[in-house]
């Protein structure tokens, strides 16, 4: 049962991950009701703040609803939510409001449930499974990328789009509640002990995890959201080739980093995860200089952020229990918020300066700062 209950994990998140799909869509929006760039990418950005906020309390229903009726409650409203984006043809804020708001919840709601479940059935194995079930987050929008792209080379709208992949998901992610159960009580090794969320705040396990995770994620968004024009000599080409490296490691980065995780003491591995990327950072006017460097600074930069989304979840079983995944790593989850500045500070700098250089070192100090924070965790 565990395995069906993984395979429908990742069915799931394949789902769960079409927003990050989102520049697909953009020139032909844009051209269809002469909006501007800003304008058009208003949907993703809504998603991006509601998805993380949502996290937020997404433990508390999971805990109150139960995994199945949560899948089939975030699934209906991420499903809902591409349908009515696809009447944005006739007015843009049904695309802000479907695409943004209202799957942004359904992500919310829907994106834990796989990650606690799944760690429940597979207790000694926490990093590789939660790897597995989150790899597809990262797939689905290289996957869904391309199924959007190839429709809309067949002459569909976006909007056309929206109400087919809207459609397909409702019913996948429905379909997939079904399966998601907790395992019987004694298959779980872990002491359940409830918390409060007053007690998370003020708690320094917690608040130390919250700022590694944050510079983390600082560092990918950073670099996946400038990547194109991170490199002065690499071609238009080789820059749309390293956004698909990116993707691609960074989904293989959470399989790899999750078994990597099971394998060592988990402090560690979250500090070996932020020295790596700290260290790429580091080297990046070097390896920058070329295309092909572009390319293996997209690969190792999209593998280490892959594994951020995956530790952190496994690191907060093992503190809190796998029962309290759910509350506890949804409330780390909203560290995507203040993550997700990141690549307006480095757009800022590049303004200024003509360089990412000061801010990819910025962030690499950081990072090194979560290194020192987390030996403090170890005391603890």
């Amino acid at each position: 049962m565990g395995y069906l209950i993984l395979i429908f994990a990742v069915v799931m998140q394949l789902c769960l991950g079409a927003t990050y799909s989102w520049s697909v869509y953009v020139k032909d929006i844009k051209a269809i009701l002469n909006i501007s760039q800003a304008q058009a990418q208003l949907p993703f950005s809504v998603f991006y703040f509601i998805f993380p906020a949502t996290m937020i309390i997404s433990g508390k229903i999971l805990k109150k609803l139960g995994p199945q009726i949560s899948t089939i409650v975030g699934g209906t409203l991420f499903g809902a939510g591409w349908i009515i984006s696809s009447f944005g043809g006739s007015n843009f804020i049904f695309t802000i409001l479907g695409n943004g708001l209202i799957a942004g919840l359904g992500a919310g709601i829907a994106y834990i449930v796989p990650i606690s479940t799944c760690i429940k059935w597979f207790p000694d194995k926490k990093g590789l499974i939660t790897g597995i079930a989150v790899a597809g987050f990262g797939g689905g929008a290289a996957l869904v990328s391309f199924l959007g792209g190839t429709l809309i080379a067949n002459g569909w709208t976006p909007f056309q789009v929206f109400r087919a992949l809207g459609s397909i998901f409702l019913i996948l992610i429905i379909l997939a509640g079904f399966f998601m159960k907790n395992p019987p009580s004694n298959n779980t090794h872990d002491t359940y002990l409830p918390l409060k969320y007053r007690e998370l705040l003020v708690d320094k396990k917690f608040l130390f995890l919250y700022f590694a995770m944050f510079v983390g994620l600082a560092a990918g968004f950073a670099v996946n959201a400038n990547i194109k024009e991170l490199s002065r000599t690499a071609s238009m080409t080789a820059g749309v080739s390293a956004v698909a490296f990116f993707a691609i490691f960074n989904a293989l980065g959470r399989v790899s980093w999750g078994a990597l995780f099971d394998r060592f003491d988990y402090i560690k591995s979250l500090q070996l995860n932020l020295l790596f990327q700290a260290i790429i950072l580091f080297l990046s006017p070097i390896m920058l200089n070329s295309a092909t460097g572009l390319q293996i600074f997209a690969v190792l930069t999209g593998l280490n952020y892959g594994g951020v989304l995956v530790m952190y979840a496994g690191s907060v079983a093992k503190i809190w229990g796998a029962e309290n995944v759910g509350m506890v790593y949804g409330l780390l989850f909203s560290s995507n918020i203040p993550g997700a500045l990141a690549p307006i500070f480095a757009g800022y700098i590049y303004d200024k300066t003509g360089s990412f250089t000061i801010a990819l070192y910025t962030i690499a100090i950081l990072l090194i700062l979560g290194i020192i924070i987390l030996n403090r965790l170890r005391r603890l």
